[in-house]
């Protein structure tokens, strides 16, 4: 199982019928991106998705950042789902390059309880870089 983290909190998840980047025309308007996927390659299908999830395979792999923030400068501007083992401390960069949410193992939201998560919900108010440009 897991657990839907938001700047709200926990919430459970639901299951969710994905497709990957090679079923893709079979979609039901969802699919799973591995962080090794190519966004480019959705384009044609943007419009008609209503929710991505890119994949986490590690904490320390940060490629599915640079994902999301593609899909979004495309044009996505459907519901995207950071999926797998991202920690409390990469909520405000999730959030920042595009990611609405985060789905996480159950392991994880034991170890990492809620309050870590939403005490990192004010991402905006602690964007460093954005201070040190003004």
């Amino acid at each position: 199982m897991s657990v839907i983290v938001n700047d709200t909190g926990f919430h459970p998840a639901e299951a969710t019928e994905t497709v990957t980047l090679a079923d893709i025309a079979q979609h039901k308007g969802t699919v799973d991106l591995a962080q090794t996927d190519a966004p480019e390659a959705l384009l044609p299908y943007l419009a008609q998705l209503t929710l991505i999830r890119v994949a986490f395979p590690a904490f320390n792999d940060g490629r599915a950042f640079t994902v999301a923030r593609r899909l979004r400068t495309l044009g996505y501007k459907g519901h995207l789902r950071a999926l797998g083992p991202v920690i409390a401390d990469q909520y405000p960069m999730a959030r920042r390059v595009g990611f609405d949410d985060v789905e996480i193992p159950d392991d994880l939201a034991a170890r990492q309880p809620q309050a870590q998560w939403t005490f990192r919900a004010n991402w905006q108010a602690h964007d460093y870089l954005s201070r040190l440009k003004a």
